[in-house]
């Protein structure tokens, strides 16, 4: 980021989810990396956030509280973040524990695959790895990892987790207008995360921009940690297309993954609106 412009990176994870840091770890980092401006955006929990807070208070770091909810649309996992968000917010909460819970069985049915696959006890080790946090597939991940049955991240996916691979399970996660509306409610604003990341034709993107905005969205993540210059522009035009702010994050799990540094997402491009235009702080 230009030294004249403050570095906020809106998107990254804890070990409440799939990181690997602690939040109060996870904060430490980001102010070591120059940034001034932090959400905590865990997979469909904020059980991380009040740890965040404390440790961004004594670190003079403005801490974000947000989340990723994971929504189903068109076929499609989405995942959509939520951005000054109030946690005590009861409909956001009821939400994402439903959530929490297809979560946990779909893990439990991946375990089951992964056995017949030749993984042996994969949801234990996944669980064990996943502590307090959610089992997601990154814990799969590592584990299988830790088995030398691939040698990176993207090959574990390549060759079991992923769509239509043997530890494969298909998900049905809530609406977007359903997570749209419980981000709303607990006062926040909605952005969808990594739009160039999904798989679908230009013309289905749009579609699922169209949807989300009529849900109530507000945002698209137009700076993305492994986004090349190319999909940062192609999102920056339909941000301005579809009228919606700019938001910028790196999706930091830690320093094993293939996603960006914390802080260290492109600057957003100069045509769009930053989502933080009219923060108080900002």
């Amino acid at each position: 980021m230009p030294t004249s412009e403050p570095n906020i990176d809106l998107h990254t994870h804890s070990y409440f989810s799939d990181g690997i840091l602690s939040p109060a770890d996870l904060v430490q980092r980001a102010v070591g990396q120059g940034v001034s401006v932090l959400a905590l955006t865990d997979h469909d929990t904020t059980a991380g956030i009040a740890q965040a807070q404390a440790a961004a208070q004594a670190l003079e770091l403005e801490l974000i509280a947000g989340v990723e909810i994971s929504t189903s649309w068109s076929g499609h996992t989405i995942h959509v973040l939520g951005l000054r968000i109030d946690v005590t917010s009861s409909a956001l909460q009821q939400g994402i524990a439903q959530i929490a819970l297809q979560r946990e069985e779909r893990a439990m049915e991946m375990g089951r695959k992964l056995e017949k696959a030749g993984i042996p006890a994969a949801f234990e080790n996944a669980k064990q790895l996943a502590g307090i946090g959610l089992v997601t597939r990154t814990h799969f991940a590592r584990y299988i990892l830790s088995l030398q049955k691939a040698k990176t991240m993207q090959q574990v996916f390549e060759r079991y987790l992923g769509q239509g691979k043997a530890g494969f399970v298909n998900a049905q996660w809530a609406s977007i207008a359903d997570a749209v509306a419980w981000i709303r409610q607990a006062g926040g604003q909605a952005v969808i995360a990594h739009p160039a990341r999904y798989k679908m034709t230009a013309t289905k993107l749009r579609s699922l921009i169209k949807a989300f905005k009529e849900a109530g969205g507000e945002g698209l993540e137009v700076a993305y940690g492994n986004y090349s210059a190319a999909d940062m522009q192609k999102i920056a035009n339909l941000a301005v297309e579809f009228a919606l702010l700019a938001s910028r994050g790196s999706d930091f799990h830690g320093i094993e993954h293939q996603y960006a540094e914390v802080g260290r997402a492109p600057p957003l491009p100069g045509q769009v609106t930053p989502i933080w235009k009219d923060w108080p702080a900002h």
